[in-house]
């Protein structure tokens, strides 16, 4: 009997969804696990590797990109388990993720999702993991860039607590409750999913929890970047939710409107972080004890200076690019090296298990890079 079926959704990001599911595998080695795929047309060469690398993995291949929300109703439908696990692609999961969110789970009588704590993939917390009903008023302020109130800020990073709002991203939950509630609306696209997800969870008298006590990696953050692309999207996910569970005066629909029609009319506010130029050379630390995968990752680029190390030290520091050998070192041990404030200088990389490459992201609004060797 099938415990927890984990549902991925996924566009044109092979790399990550095949370190995903490695970090999946690691964590459910003492749990009834199956995991479904939702391919969204990528044209990366992601299904194809999925059939090579992982063909126990149930691939749904659409012909076109149906969006976030009609995808993980397709393999909500498909899937068996008592319990779903909403899943990005860009994730890492630690080794005991799934067991301890699952020892707390079934201890609750009215669960309706639970989420996780997420770092990116520089180590730095990501608030969006826990967030408070976007009013009108709300929304609007975190378009112009004030937050406060957007995100749960009065729960702390480490804390287990209930919480109105999760991120899609990781979003574990009965798959009796999700059908019941109807699941995702399929009238969003992008962004605004999961709010309206956890609002009708609230509606119908379930908590949603905020599971501080296990942390992942998500490469690609929320955007903080206040650009037109951004701005349609998200200004479009919160008119659908006021229309559905709000009704809204005159004022705050003018409000709304003024403000959102202000900024796209506006230049962009910043570029983006990823534009800015990275060092051409690197000291380099691979942590692991392969030496023949060393000497290869040396050969294809220039270091300034190059060491391996079996363990994390302090000296670390030293070094500008970390690389870990997830063959050697757990994602557990990973995620808590990237925790560490002391190291978070230090641009930071995965070789997921038997692979020719290294991943990871400098900046949670990018999507990350890939290194071949």
């Amino acid at each position: 009997m099938i415990k927890l079926s984990v549902i991925i959704v996924n566009y044109n990001v092979q790399y990550f969804l095949e370190q995903c599911i490695l970090s999946l595998q690691n964590a459910s080695k003492n749990i009834t696990v199956e995991i479904i795929v939702v391919d969204n047309n990528s044209t990366d060469g992601s299904c194809a590797m999925l059939r090579q690398k992982f063909p126990k993995v149930q691939l749904i291949s659409n012909v076109k990109n149906v969006g976030f929300s009609k995808a993980n109703n397709q393999g909500v439908d498909q899937a068996v388990g008592a319990y779903i696990l909403i899943l990005n692609p860009d994730t890492v999961i630690a080794e005991d993720t799934l067991e301890k969110t699952l020892n707390f789970v079934e201890k609750q009588n009215n669960l309706g999702a639970l989420g996780v704590k997420f770092i990116d993939g520089t180590g730095n917390f990501l608030p969006e993991t826990k967030r408070n009903i976007p009013t009108v008023r709300v929304a609007s302020r975190k378009i112009l860039g004030n937050s406060k109130r957007y995100y749960a800020n009065h729960i702390s990073e480490n804390e287990i607590a209930s919480v109105e709002i999760l991120t899609g991203a990781f979003m574990l939950m009965k798959r009796h409750v999700y059908i019941k509630i109807g699941g995702f609306d399929e009238d969003y696209f992008m962004y605004g999913e999961d709010i309206d997800l956890c609002y009708k969870l609230l509606n119908k008298g379930y908590q949603n929890y905020y599971y501080g006590e296990t942390t992942i990696i998500h490469y690609k953050g929320e955007s903080t970047t206040k650009n037109t692309s951004y701005l349609k999207h998200f200004y479009g996910a919160m008119q659908i939710f006021y229309k559905k569970h709000f009704k809204t005066n005159s004022f705050d629909k003018f409000f709304s409107n003024l403000i959102y029609k202000i900024l796209v009319l506006s230049k962009p506010l910043k570029k983006n972080p990823q534009n800015i130029e990275a060092p051409l050379q690197y000291n380099l630390l691979l942590i692991g004890e392969n030496e023949d995968l060393f000497e290869k990752i040396k050969q294809k680029s220039k270091f300034k200076k190059s060491e391996i190390s079996k363990v994390i030290s302090e000296n670390i520091s030293e070094f500008d690019l970390v690389i870990f050998d997830n063959s050697m070192i757990s994602n557990k041990e990973i995620i808590e090296y990237f925790k560490n404030k002391k190291f978070q200088n230090s641009l930071k990389r995965i070789i997921p298990r038997d692979a020719s490459f290294y991943l990871g992201s400098d900046f949670s609004t990018s999507k990350g890079k890939v290194s071949h060797f």
